[in-house]
């Protein structure tokens, strides 16, 4: 098996597992300078499975293609969190992986994210962890309301989550929530929400982009905002300083996304970690000269980690698949002449066949000299696509 430290030149195939938008992004970034990509991936059509010119279509935890992945790939990554532990873990001791599989396993578990900020020093939202249906009756719990219960695992864009007002309606959201082991996080008085993308290499080296500024609508990311102004410097050096912590703790390889909330007295918390690429982050393909693909790239294959330089102020918006229905319900194409004509505005659509109400479609970064700048052609796009203005 190659050396995990060994840098893997271009020519070499890379292994994805997953193969949503994430994937397919990462693909552009790695044929840009050169590699081959496969991809595991149990649907034949997936985002990334469009783009790369060999895909192990199987499930994650199918023996053979694991075999298959280790043969094919000088290292592997991957595009989102819930592949099967086991699965990982093969891989990790078969083949370079990045991020490891340690890593990925803390990331998969909520509870274990949280036992990870206490490690590290990391501030996080009060909470406790509810075991069965006999924790979920404690009324001691009552301090943490009300609060937010979510599943300890597989939990994603606000699905897996339960709002619990006053203790007597706690059991019912456990048992709502398939009795499966969770969370119970206090709400907090945010004033907003950021998050921190960086990017760290097997020889310890670390670098970090800008924090960027998130609003999130349903639970799912709406719009991301980066450059002068997106985030006060005082609160986004310490978020820097705590993504670090964490990244160290974890003794992390790949691209690491941390998400904080800011509270009202500017204090800060962390809220979860994503052992990948993050949508938030999806400005930089336009906005920076190092886009975190770039990053997750260098970091898998062994090259320089270059400082990521912010050249332009962004603002991302997501496309959602409601934008594909009119009031009726009846199906049309959004409006992407009336889009494109708006100023710094640059279109990522991930190939998905059907759109559903939720399902993250594409998103449409405008670029500008300055944030305010970025953000008026936004707002525009959301006249122009009948979205609610930010």
């Amino acid at each position: 098996m190659r050396r995990a430290d060994a840098y893997i030149a271009p020519g070499a195939t890379l292994g994805v597992l997953g193969g949503g938008q994430l994937g397919r992004m990462f693909a552009h970034a790695a044929q840009s300078a050169g590699y081959m990509v496969a991809v595991l991936e149990p649907e034949a059509h997936a985002p990334a499975a469009q783009v790369a010119p060999q895909q192990v279509c199987a499930a994650y935890d199918d023996v053979d293609a694991l075999h298959r992945i280790a043969r094919l790939c000088a290292a592997v990554t991957i595009e989102f969190e819930n592949v099967p532990a086991a699965a990982l873990q093969w891989l990790d001791d078969h083949v370079p992986l990045a991020p490891h599989a340690p890593a990925v396993a803390v990331c998969q578990d909520r509870a274990e994210e949280k036992a990870l900020f206490a490690r590290v020093g990391v501030p996080c939202a009060p909470h406790a962890v509810i075991a069965d249906a006999a924790a979920a009756a404690d009324p001691a719990l009552a301090a943490l309301l009300p609060g937010i219960l979510k599943t300890a695992r597989l939990g994603y864009d606000g699905k897996g989550q339960v709002t619990v007002r006053e203790i007597g309606e706690l059991a019912d959201a456990f048992a709502a929530l398939g009795a499966v082991r969770c969370v119970l996080e206090r709400r907090l008085d945010l004033r907003s929400e950021i998050s921190v993308l960086l990017a760290r290499g097997r020889d310890g080296a670390l670098v970090a982009l800008p924090p960027q500024r998130n609003v999130h609508r349903d639970g799912i990311l709406f719009a991301s905002f980066a450059g002068d102004g997106a985030v006060d410097s005082a609160v986004a050096q310490r978020a820097l300083d705590a993504a670090r912590a964490v990244a160290v703790g974890l003794d992390y390889v790949g691209v690491l996304c941390v998400e904080f909330f800011v509270l009202g007295d500017g204090s800060l918390v962390a809220n979860e970690i994503a052992p990948r690429p993050h949508n938030s982050g999806h400005h930089t393909i336009d906005s920076c000269d190092f886009s975190q693909f770039d990053l997750q790239l260098r970091a898998l294959v062994g090259a320089p980690l270059p400082a990521p330089r912010l050249h332009s102020a962004a603002v991302m918006l997501n496309l959602l698949g409601e934008l594909w229905f009119d009031a009726s319900g009846a199906r049309r194409e959004p409006d992407w002449v009336a889009l494109l004509a708006l100023p710094g505005a640059s279109l990522h659509l991930y190939g998905k066949r059907e759109p559903r109400r939720g399902r993250k479609m594409g998103h449409v970064t405008f670029t500008a000299s300055t944030l305010a700048q970025a953000e008026a052609a936004a707002r525009s796009a959301c006249h122009v696509l009948g979205l609610e203005p930010f």
